[in-house]
């Protein structure tokens, strides 16, 4: 340990931990007047956030939270969801927010591993309680969420569930006034959890200290260095991604901070998505890839002006032809990465000075990178071994990283903490180069990078090239078995309805010979097998599921 010299402290100065509640101070400073808006049911300004902010943490007081305790939310994105962004770990408790695609059994496993002590639960979830409240272990009370009070009707709650009230009901009750205490800011503040290709969903954290960091992280490249992903206070953001997912990958804490213009759109459909886009004008998102695909898709999107709309897309690749068809619609995209342990952003798109004057095709090539470096993250790449390798765009290995923001690790599982931090760093599990100006190019993931012929292929590059056929609506790659050359790449591709008697599996191979003639690729990528499927599974937050195509759909592949 290096000796230093602390800086002195004078006994009565005021030490200002890096907290959540200072995040939500900020809101009322610039333009406070601001609505945050959900679907068409109920607008608010920033003032009437703060309000009930205050009376859901004196709710929650009452329904007998203390600090320490974990507090489960089952919502769609709501601004009760942004309300609890705040209201929970102020008051020093733990917010755990529920991913509400798992399965009831996966469920119960993390609300009894997170030993949730209070449950706010929407009715469109009720179901999934009442088949697993005889097992819950932990749970004492039970808060009922319902959009029919915003309409003038009188809920229904279930007499099933022994509920403490109606999350409204109860606010309108509750003073306006909560003295949110100052404490350390190393404060356990949320929860929520991942799952992996085996057992148990795995449980990531982050303390108030971690989301503050993050929040500045984002502030400082979206306000002074994301020449494209830029956000400002005359900003409209509405997510369409998930709440529960990294808390909507960070960004409501950076709005609610700059006093945006937020809107939330409940339960995503199409038609709701487009009217909130349309109505509200919004400038700013955040989405998978397949949630933009729908909406690209979409008879409406080809018939009104989206070109105030800049997207940021995460949590899988991005293909050159969804960004093609999305920058035709003048929508400007562009891609970040990071994973549910880092918080998550790692990098984000950046376009240095001229190369917004390139060519649109030339652009592409940027835009489906996984991005630049954000601040005060490094990245790098690392061998089997531990050893660092060089960032010439060429070499890859595996991602690792750090920053101040990264969990510290998995949730009473610390042999899967150690694995995830060996050597210092944390292991993503991703395939990468990165050039020497800090761009990095993701090839898959470790466990879907294709072994072939001696070869290391990239399953991400040949979706990569089937995207681009005309036609294809949707690809996925995966490697399978072989006697003779380890492994070999599959697709399943979806077809436009128009395409569907015009492309043959045939015909998608042709689409690899130039590439392979000029040197480009080797003949590996070309995919032993194309089977056309009216769709590709998916996993609870819209990304395809490789792990599922290949334990379900192995035979159907191989038999085709």
């Amino acid at each position: 340990m290096i000796k230093t010299k602390l800086v002195p402290r004078t006994p009565s100065a005021h030490e200002y931990p890096l907290l959540i509640k200072y995040l939500l101070a900020e809101s009322l400073k610039y333009e406070p007047q601001h609505e945050i808006v959900y679907r068409d049911l109920k607008r608010m300004n920033y003032y009437e956030l703060n309000q009930r902010i205050a009376q859901l943490a004196n709710v929650l007081t009452a329904a007998g939270v203390e600090p320490g305790d974990t507090v489960a939310v089952f919502d769609w994105d709501s601004h009760r969801y942004l309300e609890c962004f705040y209201a929970i770990p102020m008051m020093g408790a733990i917010l755990h927010t529920i991913n509400v695609r798992l399965s009831p059994a996966q469920i119960l496993y993390t609300m009894n591993h997170a030993e949730d002590k209070v449950v706010l639960l929407h009715e469109d979830f009720v179901p999934i309680i009442e088949a697993i409240k005889g097992q819950l272990t932990t749970v004492k009370k039970f808060i009922f969420i319902s959009d029919k009070v915003y309409k003038g009707e009188s809920p229904a709650i279930p007499t099933t569930i022994d509920f403490d009230g109606e999350y409204e009901n109860l606010l309108s009750k509750a003073s306006q006034q909560y003295e949110f205490p100052d404490f350390d800011e190393n404060t356990w503040a949320t929860t929520f959890y991942t799952t992996g290709t085996t057992g148990n969903p795995k449980g990531v954290y982050f303390s108030h200290r971690q989301l503050f960091m993050h929040t500045m992280a984002v502030l400082i490249y979206t306000g002074s260095m994301g020449e494209r992903a830029h956000l400002r206070a005359t900003d409209v953001y509405m997510p369409i991604t998930p709440m529960f997912h990294v808390h909507a990958w960070g960004v409501p804490y950076v709005a609610t901070m700059l006093n945006i213009k937020q809107v939330y759109p409940g339960r995503y459909e199409p038609e709701i998505l487009l009217k909130l886009l349309l109505a509200e004008k919004v400038t700013f998102s955040h989405c998978v890839p397949t949630i933009l695909q729908m909406l690209v898709n979409s008879p409406v999107a080809k018939q009104v002006d989206l070109s105030r709309w800049r997207v940021l897309i995460g949590g899988a690749a991005l293909n050159k032809a969804l960004a093609k068809a999305t920058l035709d619609l003048k929508i400007d995209i562009i891609a970040g990465y990071g994973m549910s342990e880092t918080c998550p952003i790692m990098s984000l798109t950046y376009f240095k000075e001229g190369m917004l004057g390139l060519p649109i095709d030339e652009q592409i090539d940027y835009r489906v990178k996984a991005g630049h470096m954000a601040p005060m993250v490094d990245v790098r790449i690392m061998d089997e071994n531990g050893k660092f390798l060089p960032h010439d765009g060429k070499t890859i290995g595996e991602v690792v990283a750090r920053s101040p923001w990264m969990t510290q690790g998995y949730y009473k599982e610390p042999e899967k903490s150690e694995e995830l931090w060996r050597n210092g760093w944390l292991h993503t599990g991703d395939i990468a180069s990165i050039t020497a100006d800090n761009w990095i190019q993701i090839a898959d993931r470790a466990k879907d990078v294709i072994k072939t012929g001696g070869e290391w292929v990239s399953s991400l590059e040949i979706e990569n090239i089937i995207s681009q056929i005309e036609g294809v609506a949707e690809v996925a790659v995966i490697g399978l078995p072989d006697p003779q050359w380890d492994e070999r790449p599959h697709a399943l591709v979806v077809l436009k309805p128009e395409y569907t008697e015009k492309l043959t599996a045939e015909g998608v191979k042709t689409h690899f010979k130039p590439l392979i003639d000029s040197g480009k690729l080797n003949k590996w990528y070309i995919p032993d097998k194309v089977v056309f499927v009216k769709e590709i599974p998916k996993t609870s937050v819209g990304k395809i599921d490789k792990k599922l195509i290949r334990s379900e759909m192995k035979d159907l592949i191989m038999n085709a």
